[in-house]
């Protein structure tokens, strides 16, 4: 039996730029940092602050919008940045074991090596973090084809608060053994546990994608063509990305990136379709339908590589947005289908009426239900009040008001406009029960 781990040593100088993540939220400076290289380690760490009852902050990539990373003064950080190692790819059956702390892009690409592909993706792959992609249940631009992390996780490890190890690192797609402890661990953020090790399921190559650019007169058409597209022969949908006409204008502003089409519409979006040679142009016809029904009003079919990559450049400028108009509120909030375009509506005048020199740009995942605004510049004082603005719309009707980002610090105060007292008694009961002294990630989620 190999002996527990010594306490590494903690590091005192710290870099600022564990101080913050990508929400822009600061809390204070922390009073330790640990960058542990195995479970054992991080094991110990939890063992000692179980014991000392201290607060631990636990870190990924920081490239969060919910504050879940952020510290507080005299907090102990867990970061898992040296934990980054691609440990195994099973290239028979097409399974990945990986360290927490490995990038998006480097499972990406380790996967890619091996003849596989790994499906979650999104534009901060070469920052964050898979085991903080897990923590979070991010999702991404190909949710409509693959779904989110849940459903790339076959199983997982996890140190509890007191420094137990839990290795629940099945690689069976199919176990009915009793309750599937992953699910605990995927989507709670930290507070519960941490994820030191994940086995990731891998899929085939795609097929070489077919691209298009669209535009729209209001988000019912948008849901009217998705539906269309899903249901037409050959097209094999890998990406539906809708942005409002101000999010494209504010794009082409800020980021100097042009849309394919000419004309003002009020939605764009983007399509990919996995086509096989046998379906070829199964995308291209469905569009014609969708043009001579009016469904779309104008559109733009990629003839190349570069068409495909300017397409995806113009969805991707997000960091340029943010970037031009903060401080900003990020929202991506979910709703059904049904309920979207009233939402958008109702929201968009909302805001414009009370923050009249603010931009509001919508943009998001449809086929997954989920919306993002992004709306600012707002003065600090007012961001609060913006949120609940938004979230206020939500109520009632069966939407969240996370879809990816978490809930961490920032959207703790609405949790309950859309979930409901007895789930979140289940959660506190969950919580209490596994970390009883309150140690890991306190205040997020829930208090």
């Amino acid at each position: 039996m190999s002996l527990p781990a010594a306490l590494p040593e903690a590091e005192r100088d710290i870099d600022a730029r564990f101080f913050a993540d990508w929400s822009g939220m600061v809390r204070g400076v922390p009073g330790a940092l640990y960058r542990p290289r195995s479970v054992e380690e991080v094991s110990a760490i939890l063992r000692h602050c179980h014991q000392q009852a201290l607060p631990v902050t636990i870190q990924g990539g920081l490239t969060g919008l919910a504050g879940g990373g952020v510290p507080a003064d005299g907090d102990v950080v867990v970061n898992l940045e040296r934990m980054a190692q691609i440990e195994h790819i099973d290239e028979l059956e097409g399974i990945m074991t990986v360290q927490a702390g490995a990038t998006l892009q480097a499972v990406q690409e380790a996967a890619s090596r091996a003849g596989w592909y790994f499906p979650v993706d999104f534009g901060a792959r070469g920052s964050c973090q898979v085991g903080g992609n897990a923590a979070t249940n991010a999702g991404g631009e190909r949710v409509i084809r693959y779904g989110t992390m849940r459903d790339s996780v076959l199983g997982l490890e996890a140190v509890l608060a007191d420094g137990t190890v839990l290795s629940s690192l099945t690689r069976l797609v199919k176990n009915s053994a009793g309750l599937d402890l992953r699910f605990l661990f995927i989507g709670s953020e930290g507070t519960l546990g941490i994820i030191t090790r994940l086995r990731l399921k891998l899929q085939p190559m795609p097929a070489s994608a077919a691209a298009a650019f669209a535009a729209a007169s209001d988000m019912h058409a948008l849901a009217c063509l998705l539906r269309d597209l899903k249901r037409a022969p050959g097209v094999n949908l890998t990406a539906f990305e809708f942005m409002s006409g101000e999010f494209v204008a504010a794009a082409s502003r800020l980021a100097g990136r042009s849309c394919p089409l000419d004309g003002r519409y009020p939605w764009y979006v983007l399509i990919e379709s996995a086509e096989h040679a046998e379906s070829g142009g199964a995308l291209q016809r469905a569009l014609e339908r969708a043009l001579e029904s009016g469904r779309i009003a104008d559109c733009a079919v990629s003839a190349s590589l570069a068409d495909t990559d300017a397409f995806w450049q113009l969805r991707h400028s997000i960091p340029e947005l943010l970037a031009g108009l903060k401080p900003t509120v990020n929202f991506d909030c979910g709703l059904p289908w049904a309920e979207m375009e009233g939402f958008v509506d109702r929201v968009n005048a909302a805001m414009r009426a009370r923050y009249p020199d603010a931009a509001h740009l919508f943009f998001g995942h449809l086929g997954d239900n989920n919306i993002h605004l992004m709306s600012g510049p707002h003065r600090v004082e007012d961001l609060h009040a913006v949120e609940a603005q938004v979230y206020a719309q939500l109520r009632g009707r069966e939407g969240t008001i996370s879809a990816e980002h978490g809930i961490g610090f920032i959207k703790k105060p609405f949790l309950g406009y859309t979930r409901s007292a007895a789930e979140l008694d289940v959660l506190r009961r969950l919580k209490a029960a596994l970390d009883p002294r309150n140690i890991l990630n306190p205040g997020r989620v829930l208090d």
